[in-house]
Parts: C-alpha cells; structure tokens; sequence
C-alpha cells in the first residue's frame, strides 16, 4: 500500500472517531452546563464550556478569535467553524475528502455514508440546530459515526486499508477518553478514590458516563452507586469496555502488529508497552503519581506511538508492507 493511501486511510478514521469524541465531549459539557445556579453559584455554565475547550487544546485560539465565552460561540466554534481543525464540520469534510481520494481503498458504501454526513452538516445552520435541539443533533452524529464504522466493518475485506482504519479509530479514540477524564478530574482537582460527596459530583460522573454511552454498563458490572474510583477503572483498565484505555491500547498493539509483519519495530514495542501495563496494572499504582501526572503521561506516550507510526509506516516513499 502506498503511504499517502495508508495516511489517507488513518486520517479518515481518525476525524471520523474525533467528530464521534467531540460530539460527546460537547454533550458532556452540556450536561454541566444545565446545573442550576443554586448549586454552583453560577460557575457551571463558564467552567464547563471552558473545561472542554482546554481538554481540546483550544482555548488559546478560541480566546484569541472570540474573546468572551459563552454557549453560543462555543459551539458555533465546536460545530460549524471551518477554520478550527477539530470542528464537527472541518472534521467530516476532512474525512470526506480523504474517502474521495482515496475511493479504490474503500467500499463504495463507505464512500456514500461518508458524503451524506457531509453534505447534512455543510448544509445545517443554527437556526435548524435551535430548531431540531442540540441533544438531538448530537445523538445523529453519534449514529452517523456509528453507521460509518458498522459499514465498515460489513463490506470491507481485512487487509491493509481496514488495519490502518483499525489504527485511527483507536488513536483518536485513546486520545479522547485521556480528555474525557481530564475533564472531570482535571476540573475538580478531585483524585479518583476519593467520594463523590455531593449531588453536583453525582451528577457530573453520571453526565460523564452518559456522554459516553456507558451509564448502563457501569450499572451492570458494579450494581451500585457511581463513584469516581470506579469511573476511572471503567475508563482506564476495563478491557471490555470498548473505550476504555486498556481496550485501546489493546487494538493499537494488534493493527500495528499486523502492520509490522513480523519486524521488530521498535513502534510495536512501545504499543506493546502501553498495552501490558494497562492489562496488568492496578488503579493505585498507576494513580500513585497524582492523576493529573498519569493523564499527561499516557498521553506524551501516545503523541510518541502516533509520531512513530508516521515515521514507520508513512513517512517512506516506499509501500507499506503488511
């Protein structure tokens, strides 16, 4: 496979998984925004929406092009700005150009789902958003991100083309369960084992697990109350929660093992790496540091895994070999 094809092919399942992840971040920041004043004295609605910006790496240029934060530029900014790259609109078209360019790797049925999403979203505006509802729109992303990947996983043979697709979809997937994380705990300055001693936090770790499609299954696998030690195991170490850490780190180690085809890379190694210390690892060991210090440390590992992917698998001229 030729590398721009491979890069092609990882960057669309990377900005299709990252329209999913921003859909939820922004549900999640909704969700706390809604908290009565009473009970957060007017901090939620600022803190949340800032709290999202900072766990995307943009409050500098949102600062810079929009100055004061409210919810309507937030999200005029986070929905339908063509300028900022992790927009829900740049990002279906950026996946959308990929599929055009690269239509002989894909399924034509991928092609046409990912151009109906597109035109759906060039075409929207905030009066149709107002009209249909915010959580209404987000749930159609969500679906929309869903169906491309179902697609997918339905008409496309397993060779080198679905493993690099296999490789964004976990990349960006890792990467925004790191954020997720960040902001909650990085917002509350609150270390997992400790209680969640009010409603407000109650209610924040249930808008986390229901921004993630997981309130019913934390439900199933411990029966009782939400508590921010157990959300974390669930999103760190849960090897059958499917965006969970350990589960991703898992996917990685596999599609870039295939990809390596039996070379010792030293990018296989450091999924490897990743991959057995999360399988294996307790909460309070990898916690031991701080949770702040552990979330940058899972996340400059994973900058150094996608950088040695590019240099592996892209950077060559030459094709790839699986």
């Amino acid at each position: 496979m030729l590398c721009r094809t491979a890069s092609d092919l990882l960057w669309m399942a990377r900005h299709i998984e990252r329209v999913d992840n921003c859909a939820r971040l922004i549900d999640y920041a909704h969700r706390v925004a809604l908290l009565p004043d009473r009970l957060e004295k007017g901090r939620a609605l600022t803190e949340s929406w800032g709290a999202a910006l900072s766990a995307l790496g943009l409050e500098e240029d949102y600062a810079r092009r929009f100055g004061r934060l409210d919810e309507h530029s937030v999200l005029q900014y986070l929905i339908f700005d063509a300028d900022n790259p992790s927009s829900i609109y740049a990002c279906l078209h950026a996946a959308r150009e990929s599929g055009r360019a690269q239509r002989g790797a894909i399924s034509a049925e991928m092609y046409e789902d990912l151009n109906s999403s597109w035109m759906r979203v060039r075409d929207l505006d905030w009066d149709q958003l107002n009209s249909e509802g915010l959580s209404q729109f987000l749930d159609w992303v969500k679906r929309r991100s869903a169906a491309f990947r179902g697609i997918t996983l339905g008409t496309l043979v397993r060779d080198e083309a679905y493993t690099f697709l296999q490789l964004g979809t976990f990349l960006e997937r890792a990467d925004n369960s790191l954020r997720l994380l960040d902001m909650y705990f990085g917002e509350t300055r609150q270390r997992p084992e400790q209680e969640a001693r009010s409603a407000v936090e109650y209610y924040r770790l249930s808008a986390l697990l229901q921004a993630i499609s997981a309130f019913e299954t934390y439900r199933k696998i411990y029966r009782d109350t939400v508590t921010p030690a157990r959300v974390a195991e669930l999103l760190v170490l849960r090897a059958d929660m499917p965006r969970s850490l350990a589960a991703c780190a898992a996917a990685i180690h596999r599609s870039v093992e295939s990809l390596a085809g039996g070379r010792r890379l030293e990018v296989l190694r450091q999924c490897g790496a990743l991959a057995s210390e999360l399988r294996y690892a307790r909460m309070e060991s990898l916690l031991a540091p701080g949770t702040s210090a552990f979330l940058k440390s899972v996340m400059a590992r994973l900058y150094a895994i996608s950088d040695r992917i590019f240099r592996e698998f892209m950077l060559s001229t030459d094709v790839v070999s699986a």
